[in-house]
């Protein structure tokens, strides 16, 4: 009991003095952002990307934004390679050992993100803390520390070349974490770090199902596959019984709003939701309110922000702003500057803010996962509400689905073809369409227009998916778990093609 209250006491003790910090960036965001990213600039203006461009020199964010380029990951190759090789002072002090890599969702070729001892210790664990402090402040009578934590992670296996190490964030993270935060996670770090995914998740039921699991955290995907086979295995009625002092899921990656109801289903009780925004690039947002899926916007994790509004990305523009200029409701591409040696670095999504006194945001899509064939610039956020009114009204829920259009020919009109993999069908697929492009109209003022007495898009077409459609499919391209994904939407037909073929057979 002692102990117990000894670890009690440090832990309301780091929250006390965290929730100073956050209040403190909340209070002064310019400041703190404008502090940090002059801070990174003097750390690397020694490297040969800081001589390049004269870090040095420059005085302002003027001066950064004239100087510095806009970069996508294409671009900044050539300097991740070199690093790669062993070579110091490229972009960041010194020698980068560990690389998370990462395919992409919408490029075969590997990317391999730069992994800094900064960037570990100050953005990725400092975020795991935060997450835990956050919710701990909104729910003091929380029993989390008592209980253990699930963790569902990718591919973990540890590769090594150029005397540099490479894998999976997941397994970078599991790799260096500090063993008294390995007392409190299940399954245990030999488990997690198992490579081939089959035999993974034999082994964790393995390990958890005899487990007083208290908090999940993982891709919602991915862990519902987890949470359907241990029922099966444990012949449990729901994760409620198995592990009655679940409270919370603490969930990043994907969109959480397709999996809302089948999470009620299957934990057959109430617990809490926590949204996360991560990536291998950094950690970028936390849910700070209960009840809510906006994310706070992190200003102190060693990341400098800047937003592309999307309206201009679309016409090749890559003019930033800094954070301070943003507005509610607008989408934008994220630029970054962080700790682990990304300077002003495109990560690829698009996000909203929800609010500015704090900054909260909520994640929008995807700059290159959007429909926009015929003008009508379809983003993820409108399919989802779409999504999840059409699947309220129609008593269905789904786990998965891609969309992409159909181009005009001589003969038709163009349209939105989908294909949805349904685990609960709806009662009538017809009225289920109807809702779905209704709903999208109010949503999105231009799809509306496009779709205006089918002048230019005709009616969505929409598949039904066979069980375990997209299961089979990215098992069938060695992509299973993590936060390996299929898009959700896409301007070509380079995902659909193949699911509506392997949907036939």
């Amino acid at each position: 009991m002692a102990t117990k209250a000894l670890f009690n006491s440090v832990v309301n003790w780091f929250i006390l003095q965290r929730m100073d910090q956050i209040e403190h960036f909340i209070k002064y965001p310019v400041e703190t952002q404008e502090g940090l990213l002059f801070s990174q600039l003097f750390h690397a203006e020694e490297t040969e990307y800081g001589q390049k461009y004269g870090f040095s020199t420059i005085a302002n964010y003027k001066d950064f934004q004239k100087k510095v380029p806009i970069v996508c990951y294409e671009d900044f190759e050539p300097y991740i390679e070199r690093a790669r090789q062993g070579h110091k002072d490229v972009f960041w002090p010194g020698v980068i050992k560990q690389f998370a890599k990462s395919s992409g969702t919408t490029n075969a070729k590997s990317k391999y993100i730069p992994i800094t001892t900064e960037s570990l210790e100050d953005c990725h664990y400092k975020a795991g803390k935060d997450m835990v402090a956050l919710y701990v402040n909104n729910h003091p009578e929380s029993e989390l520390f008592q209980h253990k934590n699930l963790r569902l992670g990718g591919s973990a296996e540890i590769y090594q070349d150029f005397n540099t190490k490479f894998g999976d964030l997941s397994a970078i993270l599991i790799e260096n974490l500090p063993f008294w935060v390995e007392i409190i996670n299940t399954p245990s770090k030999k488990t997690s770090l198992m490579s081939e995914w089959e035999s993974k998740m034999k082994a964790i039921i393995g390990e958890v199902k005899n487990e007083d699991v208290g908090s999940l955290t993982g891709v919602p995907s991915w862990m519902m596959v987890l949470l359907q086979r241990t029922l099966q295995e444990t012949g449990k009625n729901n994760i409620g019984e198995l592990w009655p002092n679940l409270e919370v899921f603490f969930h990043g990656g994907i969109s959480f709003k397709p999996y809302k109801n089948q999470y009620k289903d299957i934990i057959g009780k109430d617990i809490r939701y926590y949204e996360i925004y991560n990536a291998s690039e950094g950690f970028f947002g936390i849910q700070d309110q209960a009840g809510s899926d906006e994310m706070l916007l992190m200003l102190d994790y060693g990341i400098f922000y800047e937003f592309i509004p999307m309206d201009e990305y679309y016409s090749g523009s890559r003019n930033a702003i800094p954070i301070s200029e943003v507005e509610i409701n607008k989408n934008y591409a994220v630029v970054i500057t962080t700790n682990g040696g990304l300077w002003r670095y495109l990560i690829g999504d698009t996000v909203k803010f929800t609010s500015i006194k704090p900054y909260r945001i909520k994640v929008s899509g995807r700059t290159k996962h959007y429909i926009n064939a015929f003008g009508e610039e379809l983003m993820i956020d409108n399919v989802e509400t779409a999504l999840k009114i059409a699947c309220e009204n129609l008593n269905a829920s789904i786990s998965d689905y891609t969309g992409a259009p159909v181009f005009m020919t001589n003969n038709s009109k163009g349209c939105h073809e989908w294909i949805f993999e349904f685990t609960k069908q709806p009662s009538c697929i017809d009225e289920f369409t109807n809702v779905f492009d209704q709903t999208l109209k109010t949503l999105n003022s231009d799809y509306e227009a496009k779709r205006y007495n089918d002048i230019t898009l005709r009616k969505p077409i929409i598949h039904s998916a066979k069980p375990n459609l997209f299961y089979e499919w990215m098992a069938s391209r060695g992509k299973l778990g993590g936060q390996n994904k299929v898009p959700r939407l896409s301007n070509d037909r380079e995902y659909i093609d193949p699911l509506l073929e392997l949907n036939q057979q």
